[in-house]
């Protein structure tokens, strides 16, 4: 059993007495700091006074609560060696917080007689871990009521309950308490920072999204007040938490849309493992047939709402290979692979690209050595269900007839997706049993939604404090994919077959563009017939989209950067240079939050005047107005839509008989993703039917940890169980020699 799995299991009786002592201790210091304080009649030490009660309150009424979840937990476990599920996860979160607050007051007591301690901010500090406390208390509440829905193990309760249920049960939890102080306490020491980072840099970035005039201008303005992010936790909590309830799809995918400009496109470059290839291919809307045991099989052309438009994918390769497309004059290239990886990014069917996630599949390419084909598949909500799956199953299909192409010689075809991709290499191996189109060999998913919807299952909860995956988030983007907006969409039925869609300023600003926009020059190609390396077509952008970029290098880049130098150092090996994680020690928090306010100060002398040519107007949404109030109306208003039970949307409707068919399929996630039941779930009904399934679970990591992979020392230790996971399912060693050899 891992570490991990150490960790998580509290199902046995030498758990649970673990937890009551620690909650026995929590209480006798809360006990002893209240009576120190109990005589204080200053302002702060009666704050202190009220908040170690407080502590004691709750801790007597979340003991009953642990324990009679903790006897349950191991009900809904995928088997007995891999402990997990989202009740379990809830435990070990609140076990954390006991931790944290029997610290806090640990620290009191040895410092409350000094002549330096500072009572309004530790006042502060203990407030916080009784605030948050208290809203675990209410969670736990909560998950009694799931539990009581729950039968035969099943982390979907019913059909009679509905997630509007759920909602009107969960809408007194206080998320402030979750993104203000204390947020990120639940993960692994290495990503903290980085999660505080990313909080700091989303409430930075709704000042200027929602501010009023041109963007530069809001930037300009807004920039001063944005130092109070760092100094005052609770308002940057109260400005999250607001963002995540009130900001549209659009401000999700402006957002996401960072990891899209140079913030993320220097980062592969500079620590990552270099490689030889990393090519974009433009696949025509063309009819395609493949031949399957003597019999032709047509591939449908995608032309879900955005017509006949091309198919983007991304060819990833740590060695030239003979055959490779746009490769013919290289006098290096090395045999064919016998292996070929097909993958789908994440970004929760809205945002991000292969470009995003080229940080940890730069390191598949070389550690698995075969190339990669990652698909760049339109997004939501201007091209929502089904369009993605169309254009996966066609650049899978493509791939199974042109491998040659890419560098591979097609005898080992496996496929991998993260999150959204994931989803779609589920729904795709489904499109494929339907249409008898050859399925992939083996099949790697990490943290998947199976099921498109707000289910109400114990994982789900954990959107309501999980920093990158917000809970308005979260529904906002499994709306736009699944049940969209008809003024959304964009219908273009008439389109021919252009070799790229440039990407305009209107499209840069509004978000608009259905694909998910690259900075490369020249990396770009059409496949049509089989085009040489001078039909590489390079990408001319616009200018705003060159000032947009500056902004956005200097508004996040050099937070970043910052972060990312005290994390990595590099070494050489081979004259290769390589990430290397630098000891845990160096990474002060004190030192990077110094680091971070060095820069928003930088930040504010140098954007003033450095943006005033660009007037880019955006449309007010109305959301502005609720960004620093907190909300009045019910969320249940907005996120009352019904998604259809489509097994091509949701993978865990499908048919058992479908479902047995799949080929050997390993799923990955974590403790603390909000999709853990979905993977629990999904591995367990392909279990029942005999199908060729394995499950890891790790702890400490976010969903979408892989993206963090070349930050954290934890994130890419999962980076490497998923390599090893796929080495599995291609198993090339084992595959018989050809011609002897």
């Amino acid at each position: 059993m891992t570490e991990s799995q150490n960790e998580i299991n509290t199902g046995n009786g030498s758990a649970v007495d673990g937890n009551k002592l620690n909650v026995d201790v929590l209480k006798d210091l809360c006990t002893n700091n209240a009576d120190f304080f109990a005589q204080d009649s200053s302002e702060n030490g009666q704050r202190l006074y009220i908040s170690f009660l407080a502590i004691i309150d709750v801790a007597d009424s979340i003991w009953p609560k642990i324990q009679r979840i903790e006897e349950k937990c191991a009900a809904f476990d995928f088997d007995e060696n891999t402990p997990g599920n989202g009740y379990r996860s809830f435990v070990s979160i609140v076990n954390r917080a006991i931790e944290s607050a029997v610290q806090l007051n640990s620290n009191v007591i040895l410092k409350r007689s000094k002549v330096l301690f500072r009572k309004s901010s530790v006042a502060r500090d203990v407030e916080s871990v009784s605030h948050l406390i208290t809203s675990l208390d209410t969670c736990l509440k909560h998950l009694e009521t799931l539990l009581s829905w729950s039968s035969n193990g099943n982390l979907f309760p019913d059909e009679v309950h509905s997630p509007v249920e759920l909602l009107s049960h969960c809408e007194d939890i206080n998320q402030y308490c979750f993104y203000g102080r204390s947020m990120g306490f639940q993960y692994c020491e290495s990503l903290r920072n980085v999660l505080q980072f990313i909080a700091l840099s989303m409430a930075i970035f709704s000042e200027a999204y929602y501010g009023q005039g041109s963007l530069l201008s809001k930037a300009t303005s807004h920039v001063m007040t944005t130092t109070k992010y760092l100094t005052d936790p609770e308002q940057r909590a109260r400005r999250i938490v607001n963002i995540s309830q009130n900001a549209d799809v659009d401000f999700c995918k402006a957002f996401w849309f960072l990891s899209e400009s140079e913030l993320m496109n220097h980062v592969p470059n500079v620590v990552s493992n270099s490689i030889a290839v990393s090519q974009i291919i433009q696949l025509p809307p063309e009819p395609l047939t493949l031949t399957v045991n003597g019999r032709e099989v047509e591939v449908p052309v995608p032309s879900a709402h955005i017509g006949n438009k091309p198919v983007q994918v991304r060819l990833i390769s740590y060695k030239v290979r003979k055959g490779m497309i746009g490769q013919a004059a290289s006098t290096k290239a090395e045999p064919p692979s016998r292996g070929l990886l097909i993958h789908c990014h994440g970004g929760g069917f809205v945002a991000q690209s292969s470009k995003s996630h080229e940080s940890y599949l730069r390191d598949w390419a070389k550690q698995l050595n075969v190339p990669i084909l990652s698909i760049d598949y339109s997004l939501a909500p201007e091209a929502p269900f089904p369009r993605a799956l169309e254009e996966v199953t066609y650049a899978y299909c493509w791939a199974l007839k042109n491998h040659e192409l890419l560098g591979s010689t097609g005898e080992k075809i496996v496929a991998a997706g993260d999150s959204a991709g994931a989803n779609l290499i589920l729904s795709m191996t489904l499109k494929c049993i339907h249409l008898n189109i050859p399925l992939p060999m083996g099949i790697f998913v990490a943290y998947v939604p199976t099921v498109v919807n707000f289910i109400p299952s114990p994982a789900r909860l954990l959107c309501m404090m999980d920093p990158l995956l917000p809970f308005g988030f979260m529904m906002r983007c499994l709306k736009a994919y699944a049940c969209p907006e008809t003024s959304k969409v964009k219908a273009d039925n008439n389109s021919d077959t252009e070799s790229f869609e440039e990407i305009t300023e209107s499209d840069l600003l509004e978000l608009q563009a259905h694909k998910s926009p690259t900075s490369e020059t020249s990396d770009t190609m059409t496949y049509g017939s089989l085009p040489a390396e001078d039909d590489v077509k390079e990408i001319n952008t616009e200018e705003g989209q060159k000032y947009m970029t500056e902004f956005l290098d200097k508004y996040v880049l050099g937070l970043f950067g910052q972060i990312k130098n005290y994390i990595y150092s590099d070494t050489e090996t081979d004259g290769t240079k390589v990430p290397t994680l630098k000891h845990e020690s160096t990474c002060s928090s004190t030192s990077i939050d110094r680091s971070l306010q060095n820069k928003v100060a930088t930040l504010v002398s140098n954007l003033r005047g450095r943006f005033s040519k660009l007037l880019l107007e955006r449309k007010p949404t109305g959301a502005e107005r609720f960004l620093d109030v907190d909300r009045q109306s019910s969320m249940m208003d907005e996120f009352r839509f019904v998604v259809p039970k489509d097994p091509y949307l949701s993978p865990y409707f499908a048919d058992d008989d479908d479902l047995k068919q799949f080929p050997p399929t390993r799923v990955l996630t974590v403790h603390l993703d909000p999709c853990l039941d979905d993977c629990v779930m999904w591995a367990k009904k392909l279990k029942y039917l005999g199908t060729d399934v394995k499950l890891d679970l790790l702890n400490g990591l976010p969903h979408g940890f892989l993206n963090f992979s070349l930050l954290s020392k934890e994130a890419y230790e999962g980076s490497k169980v998923c390599i090893e996971r796929i080495r599995s399912l291609l198993d090339l060693d084992n595959l018989p020699q050809e011609n002897g050899k």
